[in-house]
């Protein structure tokens, strides 16, 4: 059982780290506020690099959990960064 919590946990954290990473990007890098940058980005088709650039931050959440030796969480960054990417495909491709 703390197997799975912990790797639960790390999908958490992978998911937050992608969150906090495109706010950050958006934050830092747009003229425009956080709902406006989104939906141009929508209305562009460019919301798939947006989470790319996001997901920049699950590296950091990823090897500082193998740094501590908590594979099961690094394990659970690692499939938060997969749902991400399949998402990205998705915006990608349709």
């Amino acid at each position: 059982m703390n197997s799975k919590k912990e790797l639960i946990i790390g999908f958490i954290v992978g998911i937050i780290a992608n969150t906090v990473g495109t706010l950050i990007y958006i934050v830092l890098f747009s003229d425009l506020g956080i709902t406006e940058t989104f939906a141009a980005a929508v209305q562009q088709g460019h919301v798939g690099s947006l989470l790319a650039l996001g997901a920049i931050l699950n590296l950091v959440a990823f090897f500082g959990f193998l740094k501590l030796r908590r594979d099961q969480r690094a394990k659970g960054v690692l499939i938060a960064t997969i749902l991400i990417a399949l998402v990205i495909l998705y915006y990608k491709v349709f």
